[in-house]
Order: structure tokens, then C-alpha cells, then sequence
């Protein structure tokens, strides 16, 4: 059965799996931070170049298996599979919702 998942977190994992990267910018607040892999990435020029750095480095896709919502906190439990190291990983992925926007998403 698919996960039910809010509108800018649906179009997020479209993105991380080959959609348009433009696209996030309609899915982040302008001031959104991502944290991934020990790295931060703040505002939508940063978040775009982070996605396409890493469509570039890797082929992978990111399907959401389950999902816990606290408040504006949501909780996505993906499964992640492609040619990097470790490939296939179950990662959280916690995003901090702002109104019909995300503020800040933590991968981990």
C-alpha cells in the first residue's frame, strides 16, 4: 500500500529519483538546511547542487517504506538502493515541516 505523504515531501522523493532537480525549490522553504553524509546544505541553490551532485556520482532510488508524523516532524524510513558502497541502506530521512513546505530534512 503506498505511504500517504505530504504534497513537498511526495515531489522530494520524486526528485531524488531522477525527477527535475529545479523542482526543489518549490518543495523547500528558501532558507532550508539539509543535513546528509556530515555535510550542510542551506538555502535552494545549495540543496539543488547537492542533489545533482550526488544524481551525478551514483544511480540510485529512494522508496519510502514507512512514515511517522509528530507535529511538523515526519519521519520517512526509505529504502535506498543503487551502485555506492553498502548499497542497499534503510535510511531515516526527518523532515521539519513549515505550512506546505520543508524546513529542514536530516538523512541518517
Amino acid at each position: 500500500m503506498p505511504i500517504s505523504l505530504p504534497d513537498a515531501v511526495s515531489r522530494y522523493f520524486q526528485a531524488s529519483n531522477g525527477a527535475d532537480t529545479a523542482r526543489l525549490d518549490d518543495c523547500f522553504t528558501d532558507d532550508a538546511i539539509v543535513h546528509d553524509e556530515r555535510r550542510t546544505h542551506r538555502g535552494h541553490a545549495a540543496i539543488r547542487a547537492w542533489k545533482d551532485e550526488a544524481r551525478a556520482r551514483f544511480d540510485y532510488s529512494v522508496e519510502p517504506v514507512d512514515a511517522v508524523r509528530d507535529g511538523e516532524r515526519l519521519t520517512v524510513t526509505a529504502n535506498v538502493a543503487g551502485n555506492f558502497p553498502g548499497s542497499p541502506v534503510r535510511l531515516d530521512h526527518v523532515f521539519e515541516l513549515q505550512g506546505d513546505r520543508i524546513r529542514s530534512l536530516t538523512i541518517g
